[in-house]
């Protein structure tokens, strides 16, 4: 997944200065903007900033309204089901393309109309500042003497967070139900569970648990990436760390419904790649140890349906597709 969103980036540079000429509708009021997932996790956090420059470029409210529940399946029914009149958009992420394999939802990719690529975000591996563990190898190796001794958390039961712990075990040879899984509505408050004691590992974004790593409240073991975050150099790779090689990378994206005019579309496209040219934007993702992104619809459609074809491959690997 990792390579095929390498290549789709490398092929979007060059559509960022493509002619935005008949773009050139804008929203007359307020405009609703969902996020599947609680506040406080990254893609909440991505939301939020992206609304507030949207606000700048289109000229209307942009207001936020995190819509969970049902494993992300009602937020995103929410972006899919919408009026396709441009006054609702919002944060589908990668579980837009897992979710119908899980037998959650009928809902897929095809259900909603790409705009732009926010974000890209290598999973990882979190522990408590105080666990036993100081190594990813430790805790591997623990999981398959101990299995079903540990709890995971950072999404819904079979979630992108949950495929990342799976798939890791899976492919190291340990079943993949060696960590129990238990469901949150997010990468925040599965943070907060471990750094409480509730769960053993979470699996978010690295992004997403830097502040904490830094602050010494959370032990990073991996990142989930074939290169180290930039931020924080010193967290191991999966691709170094591990004898399989294993990484996994979430996306979020801005979408609208179903049907979204295309007037409409291309004018959310030509909005969202200018927030992304900000040096506000540019701020927001160096705070977050993250590269700025930017991938229009056209590539992003055609990376969605191919993370569903692989991701759905994995799923049915490990045992959790339908």
């Amino acid at each position: 997944m990792l390579k095929l969103i390498g290549l789709s980036l490398t092929a979007c540079v060059a559509m960022t200065g493509v002619a935005f000429a008949d773009c050139h509708w804008l929203p007359e009021r307020p405009v609703t903007y969902v996020v599947p997932w609680g506040a406080g996790g990254g893609t909440d956090a991505n939301s939020r900033m992206l609304a507030s420059l949207l606000e700048k470029e289109m000229g209307q409210p942009f207001n936020v309204v995190n819509r969970t529940g049902g494993n992300g399946v009602v937020g995103h029914s929410a972006i899919a089901t919408a009026e396709p009149d441009g006054y609702t958009v919002g944060a589908a992420t990668v579980e837009i393309t897992t979710m119908h394999h899980a037998g959650l939802t009928e809902l897929n990719q095809d259900n909603i109309t790409p705009i732009a690529l926010v974000d890209v975000v290598p999973s990882s591996v979190l522990v408590a500042a105080d666990s036993q563990f100081n190594s990813l190898g430790e805790l591997l190796d623990y999981a398959k003497a101990n299995p079903g001794e540990l709890t995971g958390s950072g999404t819904a039961q079979g979630g992108i967070w949950h495929l990342a712990l799976a798939g890791l075990l899976n492919a190291e040879g340990i079943d993949p139900a060696a960590i129990r899984w238990v469901p949150s509505d997010g990468a925040a408050s599965a943070m907060q569970e471990l750094i409480a004691g509730g769960v053993d590992v979470a699996t978010p974004a690295l992004s997403e648990g830097k502040a904490l790593v830094e602050s010494g409240e959370l032990k990073a073991l991996a990142y989930m990436h074939d290169s180290p975050m930039a931020a924080l150099p010193d967290v191991p790779t999966t691709k170094d760390a591990l004898d399989s090689g294993w990484t996994l990378a979430a996306f979020i994206s801005i979408s609208g419904p179903e049907g979204l005019p295309d007037a409409i579309a291309c004018a959310y496209e030509k909005a969202a790649l200018a927030a992304f040219d900000t040096q506000e934007w540019a701020d927001f993702k160096a705070s977050r140890g993250a590269d700025v992104v930017k991938m229009g619809r056209e590539d992003l459609a055609d990376m969605m349906a191919t993370t569903s074809d692989n991701l759905g491959a994995t799923m049915q690997a490990i045992g959790i597709a339908q």
